[in-house]
């Protein structure tokens, strides 16, 4: 949740790079400008990230589903649940 407010003077360059930027990744100004920030100062601790590969390391009972098996089993669903009667309610 974006809580705090940050008032930053720029050169009128800078904007102009900015708003292209911006524009071309479809993105506001302030989400590069919190991109930029998590880049330099870091958005996740070192012991965070080691954590983090500490605990996927772990996960030896999660079964890796490569991506065509996995369209299959969401495709199987998806028909499944078509040949299901509709659930609809009456008001």
């Amino acid at each position: 949740m974006l809580t705090e407010r940050l008032q930053v003077l720029i050169t009128p360059q800078q904007r102009r790079r900015l708003v292209s930027e911006a524009e071309r990744r479809g993105s506001t100004i302030g989400g590069l400008v919190r991109e930029a920030i998590d880049s330099v100062v870091g958005g996740v601790s070192a012991e965070e990230r080691q954590r983090a590969v500490e605990e996927i390391a772990g996960m030896h009972s999660v079964r890796f589903v490569a991506p065509d098996d996995l369209d299959r089993l969401i495709e199987s669903e998806h028909r499944r649940r078509a040949k299901q009667p509709s659930k609809t309610t009456r008001r």
